[in-house]
């Protein structure tokens, strides 16, 4: 095991090196929280690859497989559906908004007033929770790489993730993803894959041991693909820590066509996960837990070194969720929150907007790091958790995001009010049938849809000079300068 560890503490050490160099480079409030809007074609989409494929999509995607067979790549699948929606028909628009928020983003389209602030609430809590859900996973991984206990691996994970997010922002994460979506690519897709494939016989023994509903692509069933399709693939086109990323692109053609390429490689990851997963199921049919398939698998069956470097590819995929769900939680409660709480109270204040934004940022960053690993501490229930933060967002802030984007009816009233119902909706509902059940997402929705409709044709249309300066937004103009040009050639 030295040598797996010597890879781990390696890579570990690196992902701290480039913090302090992504420190050197984010002297701005833009370079800091959206990379100056610089990244060209290669680094966007392995940086968007790596923040959607976290710990969820490499573990859990290998778990699902090891239950369901190849039907189990629906869950991951459905996020590379919504990553490609959002590339394909969304992406362009919102790179042209040169905003940092979601609700900044409703601000400008509705006119401002308060679905701004409560989309930010809930927008907080829904990446507060994807970088709990996150950091949580240090513990498995942790616990196959040294033995440690659950505390300190949180501890330990996130502490790192804490600080080269808290140094460089998202200069440092972007550096970071970029080297975990090799690793990732590396360890899972080169090398984890058809060494597990081998291991087992091949396809052939592996059809020959498991019944077939394993090879069917819809055994999972259609009404779980349909609930994945809904939470996942829909959330992708509404995240703040996917957002957040289309922000960094260079240009419209940019996020349209690397985050097409990062979305197809998505459907490639998932079905790799699932194949794994099937894998494991012939080599270890009566593990306890389906999600320790992709750690026995990696200690049992890999040699020495080649164990270290697929064990750094699931840090890799962890750190990458975590570190991206973290600065977009950041970026909210600084920006949508604490600067509208604090911009009511000292409005008149106007030097208080030249203040280093940078710091003030970095602050919360740390201050968030630190909310997210005492609450990895002491949360149970991960799937729990995961869900419903899904089902809020979704609940609550698809329609009236979408529907700003795509209905020019739509008006601030409706949006605040599908913002209330459905989020109100969801949680009600959850108490009512449960935390994992179907039926939350499902009405909440329906209910969030038509309140956002029946509300904005009883209300006045948004003013005309308000959709004006929309439209001059969404044309790429009238928001801050392009990036200079020196900086304009990153990969």
């Amino acid at each position: 095991m030295a040598v797996d560890y010597a890879v781990i503490v390696v890579y570990l050490a690196g992902m701290l090196a480039m913090g302090w160099w992504g420190m050197r480079r984010a002297k701005s409030k833009s370079e800091f929280l959206v990379a100056g809007r610089r990244l060209g074609p290669t680094m966007y989409s392995g940086t968007m690859a790596a923040i959607v494929l976290g710990g969820a999509s490499t573990i859990g995607g290998v778990g699902l497989g090891y239950q369901h067979g190849l039907s189990g790549a629906w869950m991951v699948f459905a996020i590379g559906l919504g990553l490609l929606a959002l590339s394909v028909f969304f992406s362009a628009r919102i790179a042209r908004l040169k905003v940092y928020t979601v609700s900044e983003m409703l601000d400008l389209r509705y006119g401002g007033g308060k679905a701004g602030i409560i989309s930010g609430v809930v927008m907080w809590a829904y990446t507060l929770m994807l970088a709990v859900t996150s950091t949580i996973a240090y513990a498995t991984i942790f616990d196959v790489i040294f033995d440690l206990n659950r505390t300190l691996s949180i501890i330990l994970g996130g502490a790192i993730v804490v600080a080269y997010s808290t140094l460089g922002g998202m200069w440092s994460i972007t550096l970071t993803d970029m080297v975990q979506f090799v690793v990732k690519t590396i360890g899972v897709l080169i090398l984890l894959l058809p060494i597990a494939v081998i291991k087992a016989g091949g396809f052939s023994e592996m059809k020959a041991t498991l019944p077939t509903e394993y090879f069917d692509p819809l055994g999972i069933g259609g009404e779980t693909i349909f609930t994945y399709v809904l939470i996942y693939t829909f959330g992708m086109l509404i995240g703040q820590d996917i957002w957040q990323r289309v922000f960094t692109a260079r240009s419209d053609k940019v996020a349209r066509y690397g985050g097409t390429v990062a979305g197809t490689y998505c459907l490639v990851y998932a079905l790799a996960g699932a194949v794994i997963g099937t894998a494991a199921k012939v080599l270890y049919p009566d593990l306890p837990n389906a999600d320790d398939a992709f750690a026995t698998i990696v200690r049992d069956e890999l040699p020495m070194g080649v164990r270290g470097l697929v064990l750094a590819a699931a840090l890799a995929a962890v750190m990458s969720t975590s570190s991206g769900a973290l600065i977009a939680c950041a970026t909210v409660a600084n920006n949508d929150i604490w600067s509208r709480l604090r911009g009511a109270v000292t409005r008149d204040s106007e030097g208080d907007g030249d203040r280093d934004e940078v710091r003030g940022n970095r602050i919360f960053i740390l201050i968030m790091g630190v909310a997210v690993v005492c609450v990895a501490i002491v949360l149970n229930n991960v799937v729990e958790a995961l869900t419903v933060a899904y089902n809020l967002l979704v609940g609550g802030l698809l329609v009236p995001i979408l529907g700003g984007l795509l209905w020019k009816r739509g008006t601030v009233h409706g949006a605040l009010a599908a913002v209330t119902v459905g989020g109100v909706a969801v949680v009600g509902l959850m108490s009512v049938y449960g935390i994992l059940a179907n039926e939350p997402i499902y009405y909440g929705l329906l209910l969030s849809l038509a309140t956002y409709v029946v509300v904005s044709l009883a209300t006045p249309p948004t003013d005309a000079e308000v959709l004006a300066a929309w439209r001059e937004r969404l044309a790429g103009r009238g928001a801050e300068p392009a990036p200079e040009s020196e900086a304009a050639t990153t990969l």
